[in-house]
């Protein structure tokens, strides 16, 4: 829906958003890169929201009850950059003059634990204002259990910034509708509602109501406000901090690259520099009479958010002592979990779990065993939260504490519906809030629905557990469309994320134990649907937390290595048998983790692996991966085509999964 501008009033440029106008075409122009438009667009609404209403404290970013803003339209970074600048964060005035350069703190778009301040990595459209909805349910839920009666520790907003696109992405229907059901009443998000994307005006191509459409998902809507005027901004902004009930969506009418004499209004103002010669004419338009990146002392001052920040942050620290005094456990509970340190306990009782789970060495699913941990390790950890894509009964995601959270209550648990792609990225805002462990859960090959969110945990170092069950053709008469023979090998290859694919329920306990305490990247769990044996006895946990490791060694020299995972261990210690009865020494190596073990040293790795030159690696999945540890004298055994529709045991005969066919493989390449 495109913004309005014949009927707008006239707007009368005051220095303090001048200067975000500024700060942003000057930075553009100084990189020849990046997108003036929105900054300049949104530089009222920001000013409102930054300086009269937003609770945080430049002085320390990380204070816990902060209120949360997030630039879902991340393409305009020069927006928020130019906010912490101005506020007294630690991003200095050369910072911004390095814009999109080589090792600066401005990157093209806003990166999490790279800028002081910046909350969430946004740029893939849609994503942003997702995380936001996680960090609004992570307020709720934390709130719900810790806060008392006269002691509301947690109690703080998420605010978020979106643009057309964030609002053609599907991840904004999957969140936003969820948030509604939810009832986030402390979820605020401003829609920058200017009609114009980077091919034009976007009512060629999204004519969406959007107003009916959230009032549809239960949000209040506020709609038809001038974004350029900080009245209106600040009456709409009240009106949404006055609803405790639902999430308000405040839909700003705006013009990109407000202030630009002639390229207001246009998709030239969207991604590109204003060039020389319109920006020497902004300046006069704007009443912005200096020089490029010279902000006077009297707006520094105006904007400064030190003061007031130390200050809020200074009575929160009373309200927390006052709790401390009278709810002590909660409060060390609380502290704890937003410093994302695991219990005191956590190494004996996590290792006593593991001992008592493979002590039961049980013939079950790893998709069973990952429920049967999630059991033994959740008593242990009230920060963690799990939720499925509407497959909690077939990704055994639940546990006999789980608590489902409800437009009234909190809870442990999120019934996320057939969300992939949302519930991924709700989780790594859960993740980024602090003061929780995510896990979500849903069959293997809907992982590609959610890639992308799953590529945004890796990149920003976020602890998720993604539990994805029916891990290969095992899962047998779904058929093709259900049998992820690629998506193993595929999400091997985001840098950042350990895959792992278990064997039995030790390797799936231990798996759990090394994903819980990784505190910088996400790690997926590929579960099997079908029952396998356990394989493990004897096998220390710490030997498995390596990544690979020999699980059955041969007398003497090995004459090959078979290298498995999964379920496909079970078949490489049967071909060991097969051959030895042959006169073939063989050595089995577990790979649960290939990323943990490639992190291992030079001289565990070729313990590991041996002297042998001759391996084959067998697993029910894309072959590619494994010929890094083949080599060229080796051999893969895998699935390079699509499945088949049929019961498992023929399909794992069909695919060449089979005693016979390992032992032939390996007499060709001796």
């Amino acid at each position: 829906m495109s913004a309005s501008t014949s009927t707008a009033p006239r707007i009368e440029f005051n220095p303090l958003t001048s200067a975000i106008r500024a700060l942003a075409m000057d930075a553009v122009q100084k990189a020849n890169s990046g997108h003036p438009g929105m900054p300049m667009g949104m530089a009222e609404i920001a000013e409102v929201l930054w300086r009269r209403y937003l609770k945080h404290n430049p002085i320390n970013p990380q204070w816990a009850d902060r209120d949360r803003f997030v630039l879902s339209n991340g393409h305009g970074s020069m927006l928020l950059y130019a906010l912490l600048h101005l506020t007294g964060y630690d991003l200095t005035i050369d910072d911004l003059k390095s814009f999109r350069q080589f090792g600066s703190r401005t990157a093209g778009h806003p990166e999490v634990g790279h800028t002081a301040g910046v909350e969430t990595t946004t740029g893939p459209l849609g994503q942003g204002i997702t995380n936001a909805v996680g960090m609004a349910i992570a307020e709720k839920v934390l709130a719900a259990e810790f806060n008392r009666p006269g002691h509301a520790i947690v109690d703080h907003h998420t605010y978020a910034f979106l643009g057309d696109g964030c609002l053609m992405e599907g991840i904004s229907h999957e969140a936003c509708s969820l948030a509604g059901t939810l009832g986030l009443g402390k979820l605020i998000a401003f829609y920058d509602d200017n009609g114009i994307s980077i091919d034009g005006d976007v009512e060629g191509w999204f004519t969406d109501d959007t107003p009916k459409r959230f009032e549809a998902y239960g949000w209040q809507v506020i709609p038809d406000v001038d974004g350029h005027q900080a009245e209106a901004i600040e009456q709409a902004l009240l009106a949404a901090r006055a609803e405790a009930g639902k999430p308000t969506l405040i839909c700003c009418k705006t013009r990109i690259g407000m202030g630009s004499p002639n390229k207001a209004d246009s998709h030239d103002v969207h991604g590109a520099p204003l060039g020389e010669a319109e920006i020497a004419a902004t300046r006069p338009h704007i009443n912005w009479h200096h020089a490029p990146f010279e902000i006077p002392a009297d707006v520094y001052a105006a904007w400064d958010a030190k003061a007031k920040g130390a200050a809020a942050e200074a009575e929160w620290n009373r309200r927390f002592a006052a709790y401390a005094a009278a709810f002590p456990e909660l409060a060390a509970e609380f502290t704890r979990r937003m410093a994302s340190e695991l219990p005191a306990d956590w190494a004996g009782a996590s290792a006593a779990a593991i001992a008592g789970i493979a002590a039961k060495a049980e013939n079950i699913a790893t998709r069973k065993a990952s429920q049967n941990a999630i059991g033994a390790f959740a008593p242990l950890l009230p920060e963690l939260i799990g939720g499925s894509a509407d497959l909690a009964a077939s990704n055994l995601t639940l546990w006999k504490g789980s608590k489902g959270v409800s437009k009234s209550e909190g809870g442990n648990y999120l019934y996320y519906g057939v969300r992939e792609f949302g519930m991924t990225a709700i989780a790594n805002g859960l993740a980024l809030h602090g003061g929780l462990i995510p896990y979500t859960a849903t069959f293997l090959v809907f992982s590609d629905y959610a890639r992308n969110a799953i590529r945004m945990a890796a990149l920003m170092k976020q602890r998720q557990i993604m539990v994805y069950t029916h891990d290969s053709i095992g899962l047998g008469e779904d058929g093709p469309t259900h049998q992820p023979v690629e998506h193993v090998a595929s999400l091997r290859l985001i840098p950042n994320l350990d895959v792992w694919r278990t064997a039995d329920a030790t390797e799936t306990a231990v798996a759990w134990a090394a994903a819980i305490e990784r505190q910088n990247g996400p790690s997926v769990l590929a579960l099997s649907r079908q029952n396998l044996p356990t394989v493990t006895a004897g096998v220390a946990a710490e030997t498995i937390r390596r990544g690979g490791y020999v699980l059955s060694d041969c007398a003497g020299e090995a004459q090959v290595v078979l290298i498995a995972t999964g379920s496909e261990v079970k078949l490489a210690l049967d071909a060991q048998a097969a051959l030895k009865m042959d006169g073939i020494a063989a050595r089995v190596v577990s790979m649960p983790c290939a990323d943990v073990f490639d992190r291992q040293d030079a001289d565990y790795r070729a313990s590991v692996l041996g002297k042998c030159q001759k391996r084959i690696a067998i697993e029910a999945g894309h072959p590619d991966l494994w010929r890094k540890y083949v080599g060229l004298k080796g051999a893969v055994i895998g699935i390079d085509r699509f499945g088949e529709s049929a019961p498992a045991p023929k399909l794992f005969e069909f695919f060449g999964f089979t005693v016979a066919n390992v032992v032939a493989t390996v007499k060709g390449i001796l």
